[in-house]
């Protein structure tokens, strides 16, 4: 079910040397480290902060009319629409930019006693990381203590920034929903200059164990990921702090997990 990269033909990926940068607090970057995650938000799911995206893979108003339309033939009552929304509710997103820009360090990683980082990650070796991670003849999703088949896709891709308004994709096809996945509204969010990471199943039936206990799709989850792997072979080429973060506090805790980087305050 799961799939590396089905859509890549329909998303503008970045060259392999492309330098992604992810701001977060100190303290979700320790975090991340021990538990060997990468965390993944359902799209439809951002926190309430200020800059949030409540649109955030939503079919675009101007599609919506032909998509309500649509219709399933063996369910006339569950139309495109309803399948793009379902799909929606089963994307999730970790994202990343392509520029080291002031925009990132203001709005990203704030509320933190310990101030903020910013890890850099080689896109090629990320991208290479986590297809092997995610190849669906080794990978495994674990639900609630259950080990299931791995039923997610990944893909990679950067961010279409439209006049969300007025911007169709469908005028001749129905739109595949990765589609709406990386399109965002230009006058709101063009300075992100957003790289994303993808996971999505598709948006029809139910998936469910094999107790018959339908699978719920959470807010979050959590992608397994070796920082220290990545570190060795330079998927993360260094961590870069901000002026007022806590680097004593740092250096210390990535000492006790054996992670000895060199890190370089950033020039913001």
């Amino acid at each position: 079910m799961g799939g590396v990269e089905l859509h890549a033909p329909l998303l503008c990926i970045p060259p392999e040397g492309q330098l992604l940068y992810k701001v977060m607090t100190v303290e979700n970057l320790l975090r991340s480290i021990t538990g060997n995650y990468l965390h993944f938000n359902r799209v439809d799911s951002y926190p309430d902060f200020p800059n949030a995206d409540e649109n955030d893979g939503r079919q675009l108003p101007k599609d919506q009319l032909v998509n309500s339309a649509a219709r399933f033939e063996k369910t006339p009552d569950f139309s495109a629409e309803h399948y793009y929304d379902q799909s929606r509710a089963r994307t999730y997103a970790c994202c990343f930019s392509t520029n080291n820009s002031d925009y990132i360090w203001n709005n990203y990683g704030n509320e933190s006693e310990k101030g903020k980082v910013c890890v850099v990650f080689e896109f090629g070796k990320l991208r290479a990381l986590l297809n092997r991670a995610l190849n669906p003849e080794g990978a495994a999703l674990l639900y609630e203590g259950n080990v299931c088949r791995q039923i997610f896709s990944v893909n990679y891709g950067l961010v279409n920034y439209v006049d969300w308004v007025n911007h169709r994709t469908n005028e001749r096809y129905l739109s595949n929903p990765i589609l709406y996945t990386y399109i965002k509204d230009a006058t709101r969010f063009c300075e992100e200059n957003e790289l994303r990471i993808s996971l999505s199943t598709i948006g029809i039936g139910q998936f469910a164990l094999k107790d018959g206990t339908l699978i719920q799709f959470p807010p979050s989850l959590q992608l397994g990921f070796d920082f220290k792997e990545a570190i060795a072979n330079a998927a993360i080429r260094e961590i870069l702090l901000a002026p007022e973060a806590d680097s004593w506090f740092l250096t210390q805790e990535l000492s006790k997990l054996r992670i000895e980087p060199a890190p370089v305050t950033a020039s913001t």
